[in-house]
């Protein structure tokens, strides 16, 4: 099924650009693609084209993780379709727990499931830095010498990156002089892989053996790999910032023959992507122009009305004036276009002119469908849109993707199970806690408990959406996607079973308005998964359903990152009460403060987050010229 991304409006004119000039602030040189399937087919192709070259055993390293599966996926059908053979390739991974664990919670299990056993590769040409001893003797350290042997001079080593810039268990602090060895792993580090451990950081190992920085350097050739927007960060610091030991994978910057290969979302803080004009040419959209003019207020800290045509020069801005209008006329044009995203009325305001809205006033009220892949996101990412859409009067109903049943800690289930006896609806605490007692980890929950988690998360979105005054009876649909239902954190493939459930939804309500979770930059998460199942829904239906004519998308964003006001096609500003209200939706949602089992690594609870998102927001459009709000949630129309 296809991937959608968003469209694009202006930007950096690549053709034709010299290489030297494209990566010109780049320290390892960059190609971006549309996703990070493209990108890892034409890498596939690079290797396959390597090893069918080479003379004798082809050393190839490997890296750990989810970054590489898409890869994986791609050498296995260039294997099945006869195009390359693995017979004479040796295998190196470049870390793994010490001692090591079950394969289910090892951390080359991907590499197992997804690629070594689909191909033919010799197991005995396959090297897992895997020691078992518990106790660290001299054995392991003979070990892990006898390791970095065999994998000194790798033919070629592809490797994702972490999100604090570690690669392999090289964490932060790592020389670049660093051979294959054990490492205690930090607290950080413990807490993000804790997901393959039932969420428990204490069960988390707390060593590992790690492939050095130095035997990663002696590869002839290196890919590094980085897909999604929570890389895009890192991805920078790795790219165009100095090397340092606080962020090991810039030591590769050293290497001769090295290339980061990274989607659009990950590339996006790059400067050829924050600011281009600085690059090369450029396409000057309206919206692009929008781009570069915020750009160029934060730089210099004015509003926009007070830009000078000084500052465009020095700061690389002379293209546009040159291109387009003087710089006074620009900056009226962006401020009232950046004026006009703003509308406290996001169904459409009735009997108002609409000519520089952004929503029509016409029909009112609207039928709206708000889709949240997990039963707490709605509120979240747009609880005060949520407000206003139902106390304007329009027909808003509320669609959980997913049960969201995986994220309830398993005290919570107790806590549940021991007020209900306490209002006398019997004691089968004991039960749920012997279900509880049979986990295995590394494998699905039971039923019996998935379900019970999920009527919780039920039961709180329900009361979070009542506190607005939506009829959760009617109007409120969980829709329990089949591809979550796993039971574990590794999620199914999405089918046409979860696609034909959201167009029975569309077909019963036909919306004038479908809300989504923008979070298409996520190559792997739930989010992106949901939202691409309801476009594909949609454009399974059309030219078959009259009521899409007059229907637009939003897209909203997560707790965790906002959208670019280059991008913005709506501002809904909230009051102080607006934004009260929205922090006590959230608050029904007990299941997930504080215990969430995966919460990430920010500390803040997701009404904490969501305000300060909000607020910023609001803050920007405030130093920007603009009218001061409480807070503002932002919207991009994609149709």
């Amino acid at each position: 099924m296809k991937k959608f991304s968003l469209p694009k409006d202006g930007g950096l004119i690549e053709a034709g650009l010299p290489s030297g000039i494209l990566h010109s602030y780049e320290r390892i040189p960059t190609n971006i693609y549309e996703d990070e399937e493209i990108a890892s087919a034409e890498l596939a192709d690079e290797i396959v084209s390597l090893i069918n070259s080479s003379e004798g055993i082809f050393k190839l390293g490997l890296s750990t993780g989810s970054s590489p599966v898409a890869l994986y996926q791609e050498l296995v059908k260039r294997y099945e379709e006869g195009k390359v053979s693995f017979a004479n390739v040796e295998v190196f991974s470049i870390d793994e727990y010490y001692p090591a664990p079950a394969k289910s919670q090892s951390r080359n299990r991907r590499l197992y499931s997804e690629f070594l056993e689909k191909v033919d590769v010799d197991m005995a040409n396959v090297h897992i830095p895997s020691f078992e001893n518990v106790v660290e003797t001299t054995a392991v350290t003979e070990y892990c010498a006898e390791f970095d042997r065999k994998a000194t001079g790798l033919d070629f080593l592809v490797m994702g990156i972490g999100s604090h810039g570690e690669v392999g268990f090289n964490e932060e602090g790592a020389s670049e002089k660093s051979r294959t060895r054990t490492v205690l792993l930090s607290y950080t580090s413990r807490k993000r892989q804790a997901k393959n451990f039932g969420g428990n950081v204490d069960e988390t190992p707390r060593t590992a053996i790690a492939m050095g920085i130095s035997t990663m350097l002696s590869a002839k050739k290196i890919a590094l790999i980085g897909w999604g927007e929570d890389k895009a960060q890192i991805v920078k610091r790795i790219v165009e910032d100095e090397a340092n030991a606080q962020c090991p994978a810039s030591w590769l910057q050293k290497h001769e023959d090295i290339t980061f290969y990274a989607d659009e979302n990950s590339a996006s803080m790059l400067t050829r992507n924050v600011a281009p004009w600085l690059v090369g040419p450029c396409e000057w959209t309206p919206k692009f122009i929008r781009k570069a003019v915020v750009w160029l207020c934060e730089k210099v800290d004015k509003p926009i009305l007070k830009l000078t045509q000084g500052d465009y020069l020095a700061n690389g801005l002379g293209e546009l004036l040159e291109q387009k209008d003087s710089y006074d006329q620009i900056n009226i044009k962006v401020f009232n276009d950046l004026q006009h995203t703003i509308s406290g009325w996001p169904g459409g305001k009735p009997n108002a002119d609409d000519s520089t809205r952004p929503v029509a006033s016409t029909p009112f009220p609207k039928k709206v469908i708000i889709f949240s892949p997990h039963p707490d996101d709605d509120v979240i990412s747009m609880g005060g849109t949520f407000i206003r859409l139902v106390e304007q009067g329009h027909d808003v109903h509320v669609a959980y993707e997913t049960s969201g049943n995986v994220a309830v800690h398993d005290d919570v289930v107790l806590q549940h199970m021991d007020a209900a006896n306490e209002l006398g609806f019997g004691d089968r605490f004991d039960e749920v806690k012997e279900i509880i007692a049979s986990k295995k980890p590394g494998q699905p929950e039971p039923r019996a408990l998935l379900n019970l988690k999920g009527a919780i998360r039920r039961a709180e979105a329900k009361s979070a959406v009542r506190s607005f005054g939506l009829n959760d009876k009617t109007n409120c649909h969980f829709l329990n996607l089949p591809f979550y239902e796993t039971g574990g954190i590794k999620k199914g493939e999405r089918t046409q079973k979860d696609i034909d459930i959201i167009i029975e939804l569309l077909e019963q309500v036909k919306p004038h308005q479908i809300y989504l979770a923008g979070d298409l930059a996520d190559p792997h998460g739930t989010h992106r998964v949901c939202t691409e199942a309801v476009l594909e829904a949609i454009n399974q239906l059309k030219g078959k359903a009259e009521w899409l004519e007059s229907c637009h998308v939003w897209l909203y964003r997560g707790a965790w990152m906002e959208w670019e006001l280059g991008k913005v096609d709506m501002a809904v500003p909230l009051s102080p009460d607006e934004v009260i209200k929205k922090r006590h939706a959230i608050y029904r949602h007990l299941s997930q403060k504080d215990i969430v089992p995966f919460p990430g690594e920010d500390p803040r609870e997701f009404w904490q987050r969501a305000e300060e998102r909000t607020q910023n927001t609001a803050n920007l459009y405030d130093k920007l010229g603009m009218a001061e709000y409480q807070a503002i949630e932002v919207f991009v129309k994609l149709f």
